[in-house]
Parts: C-alpha cells; structure tokens; sequence
C-alpha cells in the first residue's frame, strides 16, 4: 500500500508548533516575526515527512509567485549559438534556489513591442525581473520601473536609476585592443558583438575607440562592422573587411561566438591566424582554448554576473535593501596563440 502523503497536520504536530505557524513558514508571509529556531524545526520537519507545499496556496497565502524572470533581450533563435548563456543561468537559478524560488526564461526580440514582457509583471506570474542585455530603446522598462515593480539589469543603461550587475565592457575591450596595438598593430578592425542599440556592444565599441585614441592611432570607420550575436554575423562581417583595398591586420570582435565566424571567414581565404590576422575575442567561453589556434579573448565571470543578478534581485522583493545597487564586475585579458603573442604559461 502507498504511504498517505503528509499535511500540515502532521508537519505542526512533528515541529511542536500550530497549524498557522507551518503555514506562515512553508509559505514565506512576510511580516510575520517567528524565531529563526521555529522556522529551522518546521523545515525540518517538512523535510522529515517529505511535504511540500501546494504552490497556489503557497502563493494566495504569501502573495507571491515565487518565480523570477529573466528576459533575454534578443531573438530566440539567437540562444542556440550563445555558449556564454548557460553559465549565466546557471548562476542566477543557484541562487534563486537558495531562497527557494523558479526562474522563468523569457527571449524578447522587439522591447518596442506593446507588451514584450509587461504581462508577466502585472498578471504577477512572476515577483521580479531580471533583464538580460538591456537596450536603450526599451520603453517599457521605465513603465515597470514607475510601478514599483523589483527590476535588476544585467548590463547598464546610462541615466537611469535601476539596479544593475555589469562588467566593465568598456575596460575589456579598451585592454584587448591597446594588446594588440603593443604587439605592434596599427590597423585594427572591430566587429561588434551586437547593434549598437544595445549597451554592451556601444560600451565595448567605446573601449575600442578609447584605446585607438590614447594610442594616437585615427578611428576609421571602414574598419568597423557590427555583429548580431551569432557566428554567421561574424562571418559576413570579417569578409567585407577582408576585401577593403587596405585591410587590417588584426580584428577585436567583441564576442566569441561572433569570432568563430570571423576565423572562419579569414581561413577560407587562405590566411594565417595570427600570422596574417591576429585576433582577440571577447567572453571567454568554454571553447575558446580549443579554438585552432587558442582564441584569445576577455575573460567574463558568467556564473558571478548570473548569481549576484539573482541575489540582487530577491533582496529587492523581499523588501531588503541591498549592500549594493551598482555591481561592477571586473574583466581579464587571457592571451592565447590567437594574437600573435604567446600566453604566458606557454612561454
């Protein structure tokens, strides 16, 4: 015979407490003052009997869904080729889980649209939001922010006031290409991770330019494409600068994903890397050392930005005020065989 299934009943009567107190507990009511020793002995007791809370009573009793969103700001085709993400993920569902909540992934390729992703706010299927490559185009996102709703970028936009987790896009790229400038490149092409309207790919674009400058070393636009996240994107970008009258002889794509098209595209005609062209990338993704040659590229902590985007977040809706609203991240150039200079452990 099947074992019956445990109810509060049985959860109260293990844990020494009322029916009411397993109820504010498992349900997570906010406002409610009991001992952290009540709440440790009616998780336990939970955890004893193997009982788990319904989770629409869960949520008509706390008010909560306890699901998090993040939405990806880019097309869902687009998920297939980003080896970034999964670190990212894995990142900010560790952290909900700690705290005993869902992630919800959403893809939005128009922001503009009427109702991209407000819905999922105001019909409270989730409590808060995580937006993943924000876009400075985007209007509903100061609608969310006007109602109250808890929002954390994943990335920044300027002159907004929204909590946010980035790396310093700006600095990478701005190290990448003044690394290729000391191995002594003068002509350095740029292939953007993604349009411009979104802020990554304007700040690494801004690095890019910044180190051209210190350098004393003249922006010219012939050398710039821009990438839309995917390899194909790359490929097509590094063909058209292949066949300027003056080309470069090194290119900074400002993604990896988009570097494993450009290498591509250099190698169909016939060039060496980095003999011919040397190449820095940017992410650090898992393939990058197995690249052929060795992709050198900037180093993001994916898991960090995915979990302190998460913990950011449940502090805000759990009504908390966090220790920081701006979390910056920092980079680190990893030098492999791609550039032209050996990495360090190599030499």
């Amino acid at each position: 015979m099947s074992r019956k299934r445990a109810n509060t009943h049985d959860v109260a009567k293990l844990a020494g407490v009322s029916r009411t107190t397993v109820s504010f507990v498992l349900n997570g009511v906010a406002g409610v003052q009991i001992p952290e020793e009540t709440r440790r002995r009616v998780w336990e007791a939970a955890r004893q009997l193997n009982y788990y809370p319904d989770a629409a009573a869960r949520s008509l009793a706390s008010g909560k869904s306890h699901v998090i969103g993040l939405i990806l700001c880019q097309q869902a085709d687009h998920l297939a080729a980003d080896l970034f993400l999964p670190e990212v993920l894995r990142g900010i569902t560790d952290n909900a889980r700690e705290w005993d909540f869902r992630v919800l992934l959403e893809t939005v390729a128009n922001v503009s649209a009427p109702d991209a992703y407000l819905s999922l706010a105001r019909e409270r299927q989730i409590d808060g939001i995580v937006i993943s490559g924000p876009r400075s185009d985007d209007q509903q996102l100061g609608q969310l922010v006007a109602e109250g709703f808890p929002v954390v970028l994943q990335g920044r936009l300027r002159g907004v006031d929204i909590p946010f987790v980035d790396v310093d896009n700006v600095a990478g790229a701005k190290h990448a290409v003044a690394h290729l400038i000391t191995l002594g490149h003068q002509r350095i092409g740029l292939i953007t991770n993604a349009p411009l309207h979104y802020t990554a790919s304007e700040d690494r674009y801004r690095g890019y330019r910044q180190a051209l400058s210190e350098a004393g070393i003249t922006y010219d636009e012939a050398l710039m494409r821009q990438g839309d996240f995917v390899e194909e994107s790359g490929y097509q970008a590094m063909r058209e600068l292949l066949r300027l009258p003056n080309r470069p002889s090194a290119v900074f794509v400002a993604s990896d994903v988009v570097a494993f098209g450009a290498l591509a595209a250099i190698r169909e005609q016939g060039l060496r890397i980095p003999q011919d062209m040397a190449v820095v990338g940017f992410d650090d993704i898992r393939l990058a050392p197995y690249m052929h040659p060795p992709l050198t590229t900037v180093h993001l902590p994916a898991y960090e930005l995915g979990w302190q985007a998460g913990d950011l977040l449940l502090h805000l809706i759990r009504g908390e005020t966090p220790m920081r609203t701006e979390v910056l991240l920092p980079t680190e150039l990893v030098v492999r065989r791609s550039c032209g200079a050996r990495a360090r452990q190599e030499d």
